[in-house]
């Protein structure tokens, strides 16, 4: 009994501490001085200093990793969606203005959600303030008008009603628009500094730099000429030469990186300010400081630059003896926070990581820098200018009545044609098509938009990837709670516990209707609300009595058996919440209408918890519950919270959403304060997720497409300080959620099809996971989920579009999009249940082993076997067999197992290159032609490097395939997996 009650108490505490989190890992905000060789003041600022969680002299061994996970935040491929969904097809485009007579478009899409058949309508609302980006569900019998899209959006009155716009050329105009958002390409400043330089002036005067540098230099990227270069020039001179011969450049997970190193930019010996070199790094976001010189040796600070525009920099020391990097950054004061937060010690004895982690942050860097005021600012007044003009330009044809508007304000989204208009619509729309699809291409030639990451990514193991936990569970569940390694599911053939790779143990029958339930280890209870209506009950268990009537099949108990088990005063309730963070008391609050009834249980230390709960107490605790106070509400609640209090004396908190609002209750008063109103007409409540940062409390509160953090400050004079904080934020997810998930450092939000995965500290996308049919099952712990998915014959699920390699074709006729159902003919529907480990989630292992309550064999937390990753939203066109075979092979060749080559297969010819190489062996630079979009194949601890190949002829490259078993394909593919070009 004590080394069950140990084992579930660790994973107890994990599921407590998965709402903790802390803002001191991205740093801390200091004032910074810098001072001259004579000690003198030069310049002060404030920056946000990061240098991993521990004081710049660790003793922790260099590579020591406390586990933080690399992730590009709001990655192009599921941000730029006028690109990836509206570019090139049929969808339509709506002209208007708002009740403030400011002008918006609105263009909407019937598309395939990444190949997984499920149809919704992807929608963009362009404004002055910025665009907003919604799914919407798909329905064969129920038609979706603009006027539900817009309402959906939070606009209902307009000045002018909106009407569509016929012309193609308007998907340029919107195509600018979303360019906007920032740059898919990045330049970053790279700065030599010898040791003991303190002035910048010292520092840009170096005309060379050390044999450490240059291997960094290496490691960043290519050296490439500058004169002819035809690929992205980060602003440099390419013709003439006047910004230097050559710079570093390279390719990183489809963005282009071009550097403005200081040593390579051109030198003057009469002028001390350098002002050539200090117009492009002084002028970069983002800047690289290398330092030269021991840990003890003066460090540099943001003051001894003169720049208004850096808002970044990265400190880079090299340590000849361990042959390691330490990396340290600085952000100015107003720069959101960005991941990923640097491991303790922030030391890197891997190369490649050490590139990889920092080019990610930088590039995160940078984008994070574009939300502060002085950037947004001016990318709105550009935004709402360019809104503006466009409007302009339309306005005389909203008032001649030309063709190129139509008078079709509130019109089904992709409506039938009328026959009599049938072959002229078919003719607008196939023109339509073209124009589009031929300025994606252009676009991509170009290199305004990132390649596909499908090769970088698809053998990267993610924090969110599932294992298999069941298969072909055939029941619907009502909810669910893990019990150890093992699950307690409520369905419509009674309550089951489920244990992987063990068949199904019955507990109670059908009778017993449970809704919502708790399963307490530490405590050694389950609480569950049963049945519904007037007759719904709180009903608790011991979990040792549940336990030994499973070990001893003695019997499964039914409703009539739970009689003793029921909670007075709880009939006829609606909903009931506890508190996570169990302290010296736990706490239920029972919803019945709009009272709430608050009950608690006292316990003492673990030891006398045992002795006493454990060995000699009745099999029902009801008894060691009591009531203690009834609170009124003005409505009943939809969604309920318990906040536990800085003290846990009469600074207890309830978060309950109701009508319009989130207000917060005191425990102990029963006095409500308003938290947050809610100014929409309809409101979706979703959740209210208590987090701990530091200790204090604070809310994500869910509703619509909404998530809100507002920090909760303790009681003061027996009143919540409820006011704006500079720590609140808020962000929109894509879909409307049905429920969301913390776990730090990423909040989940779960939708009837996919899972969106977004970090708490600033809302910012990282992952969305398109999963059929998903139904979230418990989330306590470990987080548990039930998909179908399609078990075909066939590898081929992709559009008719992804299947063609060919040039965009003209279509013959208008078509709407069609989507086949899963159930077709020779696939059988297949019910499973995933788990996703909490402790991958939170990057922290169980160091020790939990038990299953379904047998006495030890079961570890994770297993090397039967992992299966999330439906990934981005594929080749490719089963998952070939994808998986390709990888295996691919591994094994760059390891010299392989001594024959890859065969020419179908499926590995879906991976051959689409792009030419050129080089000039005189001048022994590597040169890209205009559709040299590089981008190297990575499997699996090998990143992507800039390897360019030094054939220009395809045909050589095909045949160094099939005869070298050291060269595998590169490749070019396009933004989004819809859209696979090929350039030659």
């Amino acid at each position: 009994l004590m080394k069950r009650f140990y084992s579930s108490s660790v994973s107890e505490d994990l599921g407590c501490r998965r709402g903790e989190f802390s803002r001191k890992h991205y740093g801390s905000v200091e004032l910074l001085i810098s001072s001259d060789a004579d000690g003198a003041i030069q310049r002060a600022g404030r920056f946000r200093v990061e240098n991993g969680s521990s004081g710049e002299n660790t003793d922790c061994a260099p590579g020591t990793w406390h586990r933080t996970d690399v992730h590009l935040e709001n990655p192009e491929y599921h941000t730029r969606w006028y690109f990836k969904y509206f570019l090139g097809k049929v969808h339509q485009n709506y002209i208007g203005t708002d009740a403030e007579k400011n002008p918006f478009f609105l263009s909407v899409v019937l598309s395939d959600q990444n190949n997984q058949r499920i149809p919704q309508y992807h929608s963009i609302l362009w404004r002055k303030t910025g665009t907003q980006k919604i799914c919407l569900p798909y329905s064969p019998t129920k038609t979706l008008s603009v006027k539900s899209i817009l309402s959906a959006m939070s606009l209902d009155k307009f000045e002018k009603s909106p009407r569509e716009i016929f012309h193609p050329e308007i998907q340029k105009d919107l195509l600018v628009l979303e360019e906007q958002e920032g740059s898919v390409n990045f330049k970053f400043g790279v700065l030599y500094a010898k040791d003991g330089q303190l002035t910048d002036d010292e520092m840009f005067s170096n005309e060379t730099g050390s044999e450490s540098f240059q291997g960094f230099l290496h490691l960043l990227g290519d050296t490439i000429t500058l004169k002819g270069w035809s690929g992205y020039r980060g602003g440099l001179d390419t013709k003439n030469d006047t910004t230097g011969t050559c710079s570093i450049y390279t390719v990183f997970q489809g963005h282009e990186i071009m550097f403005h190193v200081s040593t390579m930019l051109p030198y003057s010996r009469e002028n001390k300010q350098q002002v050539e070199r200090k117009r492009h790094i002084g002028n970069d976001i983002v800047t690289i400081i290398f330092q030269e010189g021991e840990e003890s040796s003066p460090a540099f600070k943001p003051s001894m630059i003169r720049s208004h525009f850096t808002h970044i920099f990265a400190l880079v020391r090299y340590n000849k003896q361990n042959d390691s990097y330490r990396l340290k950054i600085f952000s100015e004061e107003s720069v959101p926070l960005f991941g990923p937060p640097l491991p303790s010690p922030p030391v890197f004895t891997n190369h490649q990581e050490f590139r990889d982690f920092m080019l990610v942050k930088l590039i995160n860097g940078e984008k994070a820098t574009l939300e502060t005021p002085t950037f947004s600012q001016k990318r709105q007044r550009t935004l709402d200018m360019l809104i503006r003009s466009l409007y302009q330009d339309m306005t005389p044809d909203l008032h001649k009545g030309n063709s190129m508007l139509n008078r079709r304000s509130f019109s089904d989204v992709l409506p039938e044609s009328p026959k009599s208009t049938r072959k002229k619509e078919e003719a607008r729309q196939a023109e339509f098509v073209r124009l589009g699809q031929a300025l994606k291409l252009k676009t991509t030639v170009k290199g305004d938009t990132t390649a596909n990451l499908a090769t970088t990514s698809f053998c990267k193991k993610e924090p969110w990837e599932s294992q298999s936990f069941c298969s072909n569970f055939p029941h619907e569940v009502v909810c669910a709670d893990s019990w150890g390694q093992s699950l307690l599911v409520s369905t419509d053939a009674g309550i089951l516990l489920i244990d992987d790779g063990q068949p199904s143990v019955q507990v109670f029958d059908k009778t017993l209707q449970i809704k919502q339930m708790n399963v307490l280890e530490a405590l050694d209870l389950l609480i569950a609300r049963t049945d519904k209506g007037k007759d719904s009950r709180i009903l608790v268990f011991r979990l040792s009595a549940v336990q030994k009537d499973i070990e001893t099949k003695k019997m499964i108990r039914s409703k009539y058996d739970c009689r003793e088990n029921k909670l007075e005063r709880t009939k006829g309730c609606h909903l009931y919440a506890i508190n996570t963070h169990h302290g010296s008391e736990l706490r239920i609050v029972v919803a019945i209408r709009n009272k709430l009834l608050l009950v608690t249980k006292k316990y003492n230390s673990h030891n006398t918890l045992i002795s006493t709960s454990l060995l000699s107490s009745p099999e029902s605790p009801v008894e060691e519950f009591q009531y203690i106070r009834e609170i009124c509400l003005s409505d009943p609640p939809v969604v309920m919270t318990l906040v536990d209090g800085p003290t846990g004396d009469s600074d207890n908190m309830i978060c309950v959403a109701y009508r319009h609002q989130f207000d917060l209750v005191n425990e102990s008063t029963g006095e409500s304060y308003r938290l947050h109103h809610v100014e929409t007409n309809r409101v979706n409540f979703v959740a209210a997720i208590d987090v701990y940062e530091d200790g204090e409390a604070g809310l994500l509160l869910c509703y619509n497409y909404v998530c809100q953090y507002r920090k909760v400050y303790p009681f003061s004079g027996g009143s919540p300080l409820v006011q704006p904080s500079a720590y609140d934020f808020h962000f929109s997810w894509n879909q409307v959620p049905y429920a969301v998930v913390c776990a730090f450092p990423y909040v989940l939000a779960f939708t009837t099809d996919s899972i969106e995965i977004r970090l708490v500290v600033n809302g910012n996308l990282v992952h969305t996971a398109v999963v059929p049919e998903l139904q979230l099952v418990a989330s306590r712990s470990d987080i548990y989920f039930k998909a179908t998915a399609a078990v075909s014959g066939s590898s081929d699920s992709s559009s008719k579009e992804m299947d063609s390699k060919s040039p965009p074709q003209t279509p013959t006729a208008y078509e709407k999009p069609e989507f086949p159902l899963p159930s077709l003919e020779g696939e059988v529907p297949c019910k499973n249940l995933y788990k996703i480990p909490l402790s991958n989630l939170v990057g922290r292992s169980i160091e020790r082993p939990l038990k299953s309550p379904l047998a006495p064999k030890v079961i570890t937390t994770t297993t090397s076997s039967g992992i299966t990753s999330l439906p990934v939203t981005h594929s080749l066109s490719l089963s998952r067999m070939e994808i998986k075979e390709i990888a295996s092979r691919t591994r094994k060749e760059l390891l010299g197992l392989l001594d024959e080559p890859i065969p020419k297969t179908e499926s590995a010819q879906k991976l051959k290159t689409v792009s030419r190489r050129q080089s000039d062996p005189k001048q022994g630079a590597v040169r890209s032609s205009s559709s040299d979009r590089i981008i190297s194949s990575s499997f699996e601890g090998y990143s992507e490097r800039r390897h360019l190949s030094t054939s220009s002829d395809p045909d050589t490259l095909a045949n160094r395939e099939e005869s070298s078993p050291s060269s595998y394909p590169f490749q070019l593919i396009s933004l989004y997996d819809e859209d696979i070009i090929d350039l030659k």
